[in-house]
């Protein structure tokens, strides 16, 4: 398992500890594994997932309030679906990968690998730095 810059592990442990997330769950993780390591969906992180509630905010994706591009939605779908098995008529893998360039690809193998192969506790202990200060925003 990788991140894919620093920042993005940073991105992941701050909402991981932000939300409390459970290590085996890995369907939250996957999420948060996606919304931490594209730039544009971590800004946007409070429009998308509700960490008082720990809920999705599915009316993101249709909203024209908060911007986003094809990619952001291809990868907001992705997680949502893997998160709670949300659907729509957008949500084919085709017309999701097909909206990705190939830095977003990575993004969905790691999150794949959380997913499916529940390693998440590993994950945790190899991206978390003790020293590491958070921000939550």
């Amino acid at each position: 398992m990788y991140f894919l810059t620093k920042d993005h592990a940073y991105n992941f442990q701050n909402m991981i500890l932000q939300d409390k997330t459970h290590p085996r769950d890995t369907e939250r993780m996957a999420l948060f594994y996606i919304l931490g390591g594209n730039e544009d969906l971590f800004m946007k992180r409070k429009y998308i997932y509700d960490f008082k509630n720990h809920e999705v905010y599915t009316e993101v994706l249709s909203q024209s309030e908060i911007e986003l591009c094809d990619s952001s939605k291809a990868l907001i779908r992705l997680a949502y679906n893997l998160y709670n098995g949300y659907e729509d008529q957008h949500t084919g893998i085709k017309e999701i990968l097909a909206a990705l360039d190939q830095t977003n690809m990575e993004l969905i193998q790691g999150s794949l690998d959380i997913y499916l192969n529940g390693n998440c506790e590993l994950i945790l202990d190899e991206a978390i730095d003790e020293e590491m200060e958070l921000d939550f925003v």
